[in-house]
Formats: C-alpha cells, structure tokens, sequence
C-alpha cells in the first residue's frame, strides 16, 4: 500500500499500517532512504525485537527533527539575505538620487555663475 502523501511504492499490509503507524510514517518521509530501503525496513518490521523498533524510531526522529532545524537556520538565513538585499536595494535607490540632486545642483551652480558672468561682463561693458 503506498503513502499517498508521497511518490512512494512502498508495499505496507494492513496490518503494520495498524500497528507501527508513527514509524510507517517515518519510514515513507525519511529523505534518507530510497523506496528499497523505505521496503527493506518494512519487511523486516515483524522480526524486529521491541529494542531495534525503538531504535529506528529514535533514528528518524532525530533525523526529521535535525532536517526541520536545518530548515528553520536556512529559513532565517534566506529571510536575512532578503533583508540584506533589500537594504542594498533602498542604499543603492538612496546613492542614485543622491547623485541626481548633487549632479542637478551643479548644474544650476554653473548656469547662476554663467548667468553672474554674463551680467558682469554687461556691467563692465558699461
């Protein structure tokens, strides 16, 4: 019977299914084994003692939980980059207008002064 949640053909009886529902689930989402090992693990279920289920029950649970933590960090790291590009984005529109108003002002600095030119040149003329 495969998980419909996930692309498995992992064959499970009714009966596991019933029993070791938790770790049927564990098994089938596990991103460290493929369907074979996902199978393997399956059919030996039955001649597992109580010590080795719990086992393999630890095992990946601490790998979804490891897996999830990986996530979250990366999850804060993108979220972080995003600020950071953000930032540089909003930096780089800043320097940008910045560099227009500087480049504006100058150029009304040198037409007052060609004006001011103008106007003493007339001035002196007289």
């Amino acid at each position: 019977m495969a998980d419909p949640k996930t692309s498995s053909t992992v064959q499970i009886s009714e009966e596991l299914q019933k029993k070791y529902p938790e770790l049927i689930q564990l098994v089938l989402k596990s991103e460290s084994m493929n369907d074979e090992e996902r199978q393997y693990w399956v059919n030996i279920l039955p001649v597992m003692t109580p010590e080795q289920i719990q086992n393999l029950q630890d095992i990946l649970t601490n790998e979804k939980e490891q897996l999830a933590a990986i996530d979250r960090k990366y999850a804060k790291e993108i979220e972080r980059i995003g600020e950071t590009q953000l930032l540089q984005k909003v930096d780089d529109e800043r320097r940008k207008r910045r560099e227009n108003r500087l480049q504006k002002e100058e150029q009304s600095r040198e037409q007052e002064n060609a004006k001011a030119a103008e106007i003493l040149g007339k001035i002196q003329d007289e």
